[in-house]
């Protein structure tokens, strides 16, 4: 049996489908399992599936009609995104099962729509969508990553400073500078950051007191992991290297402000502290701050991490 699986487009929530990956091989043991997705998608996941294939924005209907051809006979195919294109996707694999979450966009498209719990864990949300098997099966696991930590010399403290999806999920660079300098008599720092991130994280470093290893735009997804997967602290934004963070269970302190924080904070990482401020328009779920006053990050001070920081401290290497 062959089953595509189109995979989330961003880090984050490819790392948060891996328990459903997990399932997916128990579930279908003899089975090969084709990944198609993002460049960062396949990257992070490239240990789950038997063939993988990256699917590029540009001209897309062509191009998903070379996928298909290329691949060949599918029996299911399982789509975790919800978009026109992804449901064209599975309706051009002429796959008997055609599965993913139910919306306006890929409906048509579908044999097996699923509606999910809309307050609940991304990861179970992903989980939920093999509810079309009727498996008593699925167990919500640990994520799981398979790049081997790097083992750094003295305790090493990350930060990434960035968020991919917009300016609203971001705390200030400045306040990033201070809690370095309030730390670096303890720890030996690195930040990391994405190649669109690289001014973000070049401003952290003029504002330090100390010298840093600045890795933003230099690393690939296997040295992202590898790096973050060896750290004695990681203080992040919500992102897609929280959730890398979350899969070793690095202590973390995790930024909150424009998301929802019980949605995808890290997944059974017991060693996680989410810092944000209940405030009422928050979360608001938007790039950009809506109302312009930005006040879910401004009102986070380099106090509070640094207090979450000694909460977290009998549980740092």
């Amino acid at each position: 049996m062959k089953i595509l699986i189109e995979t989330p487009s961003w880090l984050g929530d490819s790392v948060m489908l891996t328990p459903t990956l997990q399932n997916l091989k128990i579930i279908f043991p003899n089975s090969t399992l084709i990944l198609v997705g993002s460049k960062v998608g396949i990257e992070i996941l490239k240990d789950f599936g038997d063939e993988y294939f990256i699917l590029e924005r540009k001209n897309r209907f062509s191009n998903l009609r070379k996928l298909v051809t290329e691949i060949g006979k599918i029996d299911i195919s399982i789509s975790f995104r919800t978009s026109f294109f992804s449901g064209l996707l599975q309706f051009l694999s002429k796959a008997e099962i055609r599965v993913a979450r139910s919306s306006v966009a890929n409906s048509f498209f579908l044999t097996n729509k699923i509606s999910v719990s809309q307050n609940s864990h991304q990861v179970e949300k992903y989980l939920e969508i093999l509810n079309f098997q009727n498996s008593d099966e699925v167990q919500k696991f640990d994520l799981k990553l398979n790049f081997k930590p790097k083992k750094f010399e003295k305790p090493t403290l990350g930060i990434n400073a960035g968020a991919t999806y917009g300016s609203a999920k971001r705390w200030y660079p400045e306040k990033f500078a201070e809690v370095i300098n309030n730390l670096s008599y303890k720890f030996e720092i690195i930040l990391f950051g994405g190649k669109n991130e690289v001014e973000i994280n070049s401003d952290i470093e003029k504002m330090c007191q100390t010298k840093v290893l600045n890795l933003a735009g230099k690393t690939s997804i296997q040295d992202l992991a590898e790096n973050i997967g060896g750290l004695s602290l990681f203080i992040t934004n919500d992102s897609g290297p929280m959730h890398i963070a979350g899969a070793y269970k690095i202590p973390t302190i995790a930024i909150f402000g424009s998301t929802n924080h019980t949605e995808t904070d890290q997944w059974k990482n017991p060693n996680q502290i989410i810092v944000r401020k209940n405030i009422s328009c928050s979360p608001c779920m938007k790039r950009e701050c809506p109302l312009k006053h930005h006040e879910c990050m401004k009102n986070i001070e380099v106090s509070d991490i640094l207090e979450a920081i000694s909460n977290l401290e009998h549980k740092i290497l």
